[in-house]
Parts: C-alpha cells; structure tokens; sequence
C-alpha cells in the first residue's frame, strides 16, 4: 500500500514542523519509492534507506523523532529501529558536521598510521573526536574498514554541504599527516578535492612506482585447458 498525504499520516512525520506541504509531499513520495522496493508484508525492509534518507535530511545524523516515525511507516516498534541505528556505524545519532570525516581505524590502516591522520586532524581542527568545530563545518568521527586496505590510511568525507540531493561520499587514499589537513582547507574554500589515492606515483590501487609483473601480453592456456585436448 502506497504511504498515503493525510492527517493522520502527516502526524507520523512531525520531525519535519516547519516543512511546507510540498516538502512534505516530496518526503512521501520519496518513502513510497523506498517502499516500493520491497512486499507489503515486509516493509520493515526499508528502515535502512529511511534511516539514510532521514539522516541526509538532517544534514548527517539521525534524531530519535525520525527513528519513531520511520517505526510507525514501517509497522515495527520503536526500539527494532533503534537497534539498526545503533548497529551500523554509518548513522550519527548526534549533531556531525556539514564535512564529517570518517578516519579508517581498522588493523592495515593504523599500521599505515591512522592514528597520525586523526591526530592531524583534531588538531588541525581543534576539536576531539566526535566534536563538531564552533562553525559547524567539521566533525571528526572513526569508521572501521571501508575496503581499503591497499591504499591505507584512508579517509571518508561526508558531505551534507548540498543537502540530501548533493549528498557525496568519497575516499581519499594514501593519506599523509600534511595531505589530510589540505584536504581539510580544500573542503573549507568550497574546492572538491580530488577522490582516491593521493600518491602521484600509484594509479588506482596498482602498485605505487608502476607495475612489476604481468607486464605482458597474457600467455595462451596449456593444452590441457582447451576443449580440444
């Protein structure tokens, strides 16, 4: 069943006081579409774009109010929301910064030196973790493995800068102490830094310095392998 524009309904999305009808219409029709991916018996499916849908409308984090009417969309109670949001650490249940910075602290990244990263970044910022600076526009959080591992340390940039429709969420790789606080006055001056790997001499997650093996042209299979052996 489609989430429907009534009364009744609207009460369930009182997180939003201040929006217009338009805006409020716009959140339905986004919650239908989340909905529309999944059986009607099942809708309890969709907490996890809603709870994203509801954190990028938040500029980054997740109020207990939205938790609450995502339950009563879904049909669950309140807590069953609770638990997903405390689960991944991807939700902020707190106030984060329009930048907020995710320093990888799984095991290859702090051998790589994560923790000089965080270290460079407070400072440089001023706060401790989790702090938001006095402007609004930093926060620095910790994340565990985003999947690269080759390239550590690395680095998450949220960006609610733009709102939901802008949201981005990008990678920056081969991270030094000096390069992350660049990074950081990039983003201040509203410049877009380049994602990925911030070694010149690494393409991608190749091996920096070039490649040294399989320089070649693949060879054929061995006779065995073909069909006709």
């Amino acid at each position: 069943m489609p989430w429907e524009f009534t009364k009744a309904n609207m009460e369930k999305v009182l997180f939003f006081p201040r929006c217009s009808d338009m805006v409020l219409r716009l959140i339905f029709a986004l919650v239908n579409e989340i909905l529309s991916h999944y059986p009607s018996n099942y809708k309890q499916s969709g907490i996890i774009p809603m709870l994203d849908l509801a954190q990028q409308q938040h500029g980054g984090w997740v109020p207990v109010a939205a938790m609450d009417a995502i339950a009563k969309i879904v049909g669950v109670a309140p807590i069953r929301v609770y638990e997903v949001a405390t689960f991944y650490s991807m939700f902020n249940r707190t106030k984060v910064g329009k930048y907020h910075l995710l320093v990888c602290g799984t095991t290859p990244c702090m051998i790589r030196g994560s923790r000089d990263i965080e270290d460079a970044l407070l400072k440089h910022l001023g706060v401790k973790r989790n702090e938001v600076t006095s402007d609004g526009l930093f926060s620095v959080g910790e994340m565990e493995c985003m999947g690269c591992c080759v390239n550590a340390p690395m680095i998450a940039v949220a960006d609610y800068t733009k709102g939901s429709d802008g949201y981005t969420y990008n990678y920056y790789e081969d991270l030094t102490p000096k390069r992350v606080v660049e990074l950081v006055e990039m983003l201040r001056r509203g410049e877009t830094p380049p994602r990925g790997t911030q070694n010149p001499e690494r393409k991608n997650c190749g091996p920096a310095g070039g490649m040294t093996t399989l320089l070649g042209e693949p060879k054929p299979p061995p006779c065995r392998d073909l069909d006709a052996c």
